[in-house]
């Protein structure tokens, strides 16, 4: 891969990131409840503790695409930290669309019987679903990658015997 394009796409990884953060930290302030509570309160909110521990997976996949895109760029795609990079962007996302699922579920049955969760639920499926796509797709990325990673081995195998 050329440079400039990997460049470009870690510039992407680290807006995107920058974005999540702005979004996770605004958020709160203009929700409907947040109208009368001081700044204490609004960041105290058990479900808003629970998003930002919830973020921490998806900060860590965000992290190791932008390490895997170093990797590429060094001609070391066909090694095992590619390898084990995508294992680990793989597992984030599991961990990160369970985590949701989990604030679902709260939500759900827990939710005040005033309020219509729909939206937050609907949220909270929409997402859960994006995360298994993307575990799947690493996955098969990862099979993909280790398979060629295989062939090199026996490849070079070979060539060191004769």
């Amino acid at each position: 891969m050329k440079k400039s394009s990997i460049l470009f796409l870690q510039t992407v990884l680290v807006l995107v990131g920058i974005v999540v953060l702005i979004i996770m930290i605004r958020l709160p302030l203009t929700e409907g409840r947040a109208t009368n509570l001081d700044l204490f309160r609004i960041y105290s909110d058990p479900l808003i503790l629970y998003a930002y521990a919830a973020s921490i997976p998806f900060f860590i996949a965000l992290y190791k695409a932008f390490k895997l895109l170093e990797y590429i760029g060094q001609n070391e795609a066909f090694t095992l930290n590619a390898v084990s990079t995508l294992r680990s962007i793989k597992n984030c996302a599991i961990a990160l669309s369970i985590l949701i699922m989990l604030a679902g579920i709260y939500i759900r049955i827990f939710h005040n019987k005033e309020d219509d969760p729909a939206g937050f639920i609907a949220l909270c499926i929409a997402m859960t679903f994006v995360s298994f796509v993307v575990a799947t797709a690493v996955s098969v990325f990862e099979k993909i990658l280790q398979n060629g990673l295989d062939i090199k081995s026996e490849i070079e195998q070979l060539q060191s015997k004769k």
